[in-house]
């Protein structure tokens, strides 16, 4: 999705402006999964399936399944809108990103500069005389927020790869016109494993807040039959 980051720099983008992309999300529209982060799991989990992805390093995210193919997402028309009730906060963000910290400890911002959004008639500068305006500081707290977050998305999920809780699973989608798609290497939290956790693990994620967002993920699942159904209506009107 970022084709070309770079640094946000008052001098190099001192006339820079800012305007909704003329194609909405069309930038998002062969995302299969969006990576999401914990805060997000009540509203995410109420229209997508939240699975996870775990990395060689054993790094844990999650992320929304949005499709049932590569280069699928079932939540973008042809004309680039959105027609979900919950856009993650990883698309919201674009074209903005944030890289490694620098040495006063502040991340460092960095933008798409293929986002055709930029100095469009009508958009909203990001500086005034070399200054960041109120559209940037806005930004710069957004991206600030969501790293905090994100930082403590990772820590969720080293908990729950420690207590070994989650499993590796495989599902099929049916379609009624005869079609089937196979989804594979999904990790989900293994219902068994939560049941047979200690009173004191029980007590530890219960204490941190954790549970509920367990909860949450296992009854996203639910949501597949969500994305069958858009599925089958996408490929009716194909």
């Amino acid at each position: 999705m970022y084709s070309n980051a770079v640094a946000l720099n008052s001098e190099r983008h001192s006339d820079f402006t800012i305007s909704p992309s003329p194609k909405g999300y069309h930038f998002a529209a062969d995302l299969l999964t969006v990576m999401i982060v914990a805060s997000e799991f009540y509203d995410a989990g109420r229209q997508f399936p939240i699975i996870f992805t775990i990395s060689p390093e054993n790094v844990v995210q999650p992320v929304v399944l949005l499709g049932f193919e590569e280069g699928e997402n079932l939540f973008v028309d042809d004309e680039g809108k959105w027609t979900g009730r919950y856009i993650p906060a990883y698309l919201r963000r674009y074209p903005f990103i944030t890289t490694d910290e620098s040495e006063d400890g502040q991340a460092i911002v960095c933008f798409d500069e293929s986002f055709d959004g930029f100095n469009l008639e009508g958009g909203i500068p990001l500086f005034e005389n070399r200054e960041p305006t109120a559209k940037t500081i806005e930004i710069q707290g957004f991206l600030q927020g969501y790293l905090v977050q994100l930082k403590q998305t990772r820590e969720f999920g080293s908990i729950l790869l420690e207590k070994d809780l989650f499993r590796e699973i495989s599902a099929q989608a049916n379609l009624v016109d005869g079609r089937t798609y196979g989804l594979n290497g999904m990790h989900v939290v293994d219902e068994q494993k939560l049941a047979e956790l200690s009173e004191a693990d029980v007590n530890e994620l219960f204490k941190a807040g954790l549970l509920p967002l367990v909860y949450a993920h296992l009854l996203s699942l639910r949501n597949l039959q969500e994305l069958v159904e858009r599925k089958g209506t996408r490929s009716t009107a194909e």
